[in-house]
């Protein structure tokens, strides 16, 4: 991307109106030596991981092209953006993989105590399930 395609049109007037400058808006990366913006003013083809997550995508390996900078309470925070265009599908587990993540799972809600399968995870500072804890079966 150019940095003319990184330029926000609204924050340019804006500053050519008032001359008032926007603190997080850098979108040559002078200031914060990476191309930034404030908060829900990135352009359009720029998106954070999250985003990318929501619509099935990964950065695919790509190092982000910009950021978001805004002020939550007293700390300053931080979103990188990435490509959208260079984002790739999202990867799935294998039915292998899968099978053994269930087994995983399963293995979880079973008391090593009484060996029965429960409908909830075994709490980890018993060890045995809540029939067992209290004494009964």
């Amino acid at each position: 991307m150019t940095t003319s395609a990184l330029t926000n049109d609204y924050l340019e007037a804006l500053g050519a109106r008032t001359g008032i400058r926007i603190e997080f808006y850098d979108p040559t990366g002078n200031r914060y030596g990476f191309p930034t913006f404030p908060y829900r003013m990135a352009p359009d083809g720029l998106a954070t991981r999250r985003q990318l997550r929501a619509d099935g995508l990964r950065p695919g390996g790509y190092d982000p092209v910009a950021q978001i900078l805004w002020r939550h309470k007293a700390q300053r925070r931080i979103a990188y953006l990435y490509r959208r265009d260079l984002a790739k599908p999202k990867r799935t587990a294998t039915p292998a993989q899968r099978a053994v993540i269930a087994d995983m799972l399963r293995r979880r809600r079973t008391c090593p105590a009484c060996g029965v399968t429960h409908n909830y995870y075994i709490p980890r500072r018993t060890g045995i399930c809540l029939s067992c804890d209290t004494g009964g079966h």
